[in-house]
């Protein structure tokens, strides 16, 4: 049995990553977090991410590039135990809700943010993911970055990345609104069923990130249950 797999009907959530490390993928605390909240709510989780090189490899312990390359679907398989999919074969509607969680690899690799800001691009097949969600009046859940990218797919949304001046008017340049808010506490889009918290686009305690995670999760959840 896969280690993702919740209850037989529990609701179906995909989740999506963007590597491993916070520097040049998926914030992995903030993946392990969000995958831990998932499968104790009982939700039967698939994850995905894109099959290609990531922007650049980041040594983190000197937090500087380094030469090489990897691949983004390979690094993120390290975050699931291998049990991960190319982003390009997540089919909208065999899932219930979408999970994203934060990383600059979400800025560098599932998007161009990073180097672009609201002049950027999102990955096509993310792109495509997002609005067929929003399409569809699926709930999404975001946190860290990835809420502005969200908004750099949709042109919309009301979401949260804590307190970053700069983040937030990006997020208001490429059409969406910016709702401040502590770590531990999460912004509800209840029109757009876009659930959002900072993570660590602040700087806080695990505890804190955890407490805004689990609250993302439970609400994303609850808009499962109550289309």
């Amino acid at each position: 049995m896969s280690h993702l797999a919740g209850t037989p009907h529990g609701p179906r959530v995909a989740v999506v990553l963007a590597g491993c490390g916070y520097l040049d993928g998926a914030e992995i605390n903030e993946a392990v977090i969000g995958l831990l909240a998932l499968n104790r709510a009982g939700a039967q989780v698939r994850a995905f991410a894109p099959d290609k090189p990531q922007l650049h490899v980041v040594d983190h312990r000197a937090g500087a590039p380094v030469e090489g390359t990897r691949n983004v679907l390979t690094e993120s398989a390290r975050i699931t135990r291998g049990q991960i999919q190319p982003l390009s074969e997540l089919d909208p509607a065999a899932f219930d809700a979408l999970f994203l969680p934060g990383g600059f690899g979400v800025a560098k690799n599932l998007s161009t943010f990073a180097t672009q800001g609201p002049d950027g691009q999102v990955d096509s097949d993310l792109a495509a993911v997002l609005r067929a969600f929003r399409a569809a009046g699926k709930p999404i859940g975001a946190v860290c970055i990835a809420p502005a990218v969200v908004v750099m797919a949709l042109g919309e949304g009301t979401v949260t990345i804590g307190h970053d001046e700069g983040t937030a008017a990006a997020i208001e340049a490429l059409g969406g609104a910016h709702q401040a808010c502590p770590v531990h506490e999460i912004a509800v889009d209840a029109e757009r069923r876009i659930v959002t918290a900072p993570a660590f686009m602040e700087d806080a305690q695990l505890k804190d990130v955890a407490t805004g995670i689990e609250q993302a999760v439970a609400a994303t959840l609850a808009m499962v249950a109550a289309p």
